[in-house]
């Protein structure tokens, strides 16, 4: 069993891939699951693990909401955990050998799956993340999107073995997560930030050209062409959104 690290996920309505992310995670004695406002069968998976502590809160962005839910967990060395995030048993052994040290961030190598076909273009190849961190030292930064771990004076580290991303398990997942993820920015940006139909438009443009042909999206054949097609929805959508935020709040 795993003591001296808590493993901190935050869900919402994340059923179709809880049960495989805890799955993983078993070997760990301390797991904090943070769930703000699933409808779905989340928190009857979660509180069904014995390992597994169940919270319950609102969102208050990503950053925030993250490090919210790491200051419940019983120790200090936090490993961050996505609910479509699967912890492989080569990470899980690596994990285990790892000797600490409160100098060093740990980072992961995550790939990115689609209805189980890994995608090997489209900037979603192998990534290297920052995801295990002393909470006394580093924290998240509060952005309600793009939150990533803070590792000013501190190095990173890399442990070996795959973590598996099923971010997506159907099309109709792109358009929910696209219209969530531009609401978010929109909202992160207003009055911060300027906008215009224009900007949203070669953004979006922009967006589904560099996925589609400079990030070789084209080689993942028809899944490509909708990671393509969704990061440029995405992308004039939130520029959209803030446009309209900033004129309803007087910015425009």
């Amino acid at each position: 069993m795993i003591k001296h690290i808590s493993v901190v996920i935050i869900v919402k309505n994340g059923a179709q891939t809880l049960s495989k992310t805890l799955d993983s995670i078993r070997a760990f004695e301390d797991v904090i699951v943070y769930d703000n406002g699933s409808t779905d069968a989340s928190l009857s998976i979660a509180s069904s693990y014995a390992n597994v502590t169940l919270h319950q809160g609102d969102f208050f962005g990503f950053g925030e909401t993250k490090n919210l839910a790491a200051s419940l967990a019983k120790n200090d060395w936090i490993f961050s955990l996505d609910c479509d995030e699967v912890v492989s048993a080569e990470l899980l052994k690596n994990l285990q050998k790892t000797i600490f040290n409160n100098t060093f961030v740990y980072e992961v190598f995550r790939n990115n799956y689609y209805n189980n076909k890994r995608i090997m273009y489209c900037g979603w190849g192998k990534e290297s993340i920052p995801r295990i961190y002393n909470r006394i030292f580093t924290s998240f930064t509060d952005s309600m999107v793009h939150e990533k771990i803070l590792t000013k004076d501190l190095s990173l580290m890399p442990i070996y073995g795959e973590l598996m991303h099923h971010p997506y398990a159907s099309l109709s997942d792109f358009i929910i997560k696209a219209d969530r993820y531009s609401s978010l920015y929109a909202t992160n940006n207003v009055g911060k930030k300027k906008s215009s139909p224009s900007k949203a438009f070669f953004n979006g443009l922009y967006s589904f050209m560099r996925t589609y042909v400079l990030k070789r999206g084209f080689l993942d054949g028809w899944v490509g062409l909708v990671i393509a097609f969704s990061h440029m929805v995405t992308n004039f959508f939130k520029y959209m959104k803030l446009y309209e935020a900033n004129k309803e709040a007087g910015y425009q």
